[in-house]
């Protein structure tokens, strides 16, 4: 089992569209960044690489290169999941937090919710979405996503322990009286 966090945030901007989850928000303003600015997709994928030890986005996708200048941020989910995989896990659970003043997110959280897990190949009621306003944070003309990750043993790397090892186990907890 291993945990990841991850977080990210961008600036609005005039002239782009929004994104977040991987879904397109109605708003007057999107939000600044090399690629797409979506900050949830950004901020679940440095929680990803950051929980098997991965680097980081910026590792792997820098903002300097200009072939990534306004790349879709699914594409750095992917590469952070084959990473995952790689190590031998799956995805257990994802849970985040978004904060900025606006769009309200509570209508779309559904559906962000819905693309988060079509994603990451799990089920919507594995991924957590709330939000949050940034009351008094001075942050009202950005978006700011903090994601915490769960992973899993898919079976190869991290899989059960073997019956020998359970025994050793038992015998343990026999000895100090837990069992």
């Amino acid at each position: 089992m291993r945990i990841g966090y991850g977080w990210d945030s961008h600036e609005f901007k005039s002239g782009v569209p929004l994104k977040i989850g991987g879904v397109e928000l109605a708003h007057a303003k999107g939000l600044a960044g090399h690629s797409d600015g979506d900050v949830l997709l950004h901020a679940i994928t440095d929680a990803l690489l950051g929980a098997v030890a991965a680097g980081d986005i910026g590792s792997y996708f820098p903002p300097t290169d200009p072939k990534w200048k306004g790349a879709d941020s699914v594409i750095f989910l992917e590469e952070a999941l084959k990473q995952v995989r790689l190590a031998g896990y799956k995805v257990g659970n994802v849970d985040s937090t978004l904060i900025l003043a606006e769009p309200k997110i509570v209508p779309q959280a559904k559906k962000i919710q819905a693309r988060v897990a079509e994603l990451l190949g799990v089920k919507a009621n594995q991924v957590g979405i709330k939000a949050k306003t940034p009351e008094g944070m001075g942050t009202d003309n950005a978006a700011i996503a903090h994601v915490a990750v769960l992973l899993e043993g898919a079976g190869k790397v991290g899989s059960a322990p073997n019956k020998s090892s359970r025994a050793k186990k038992q015998k343990t907890l026999k000895r100090r009286g837990r069992e």
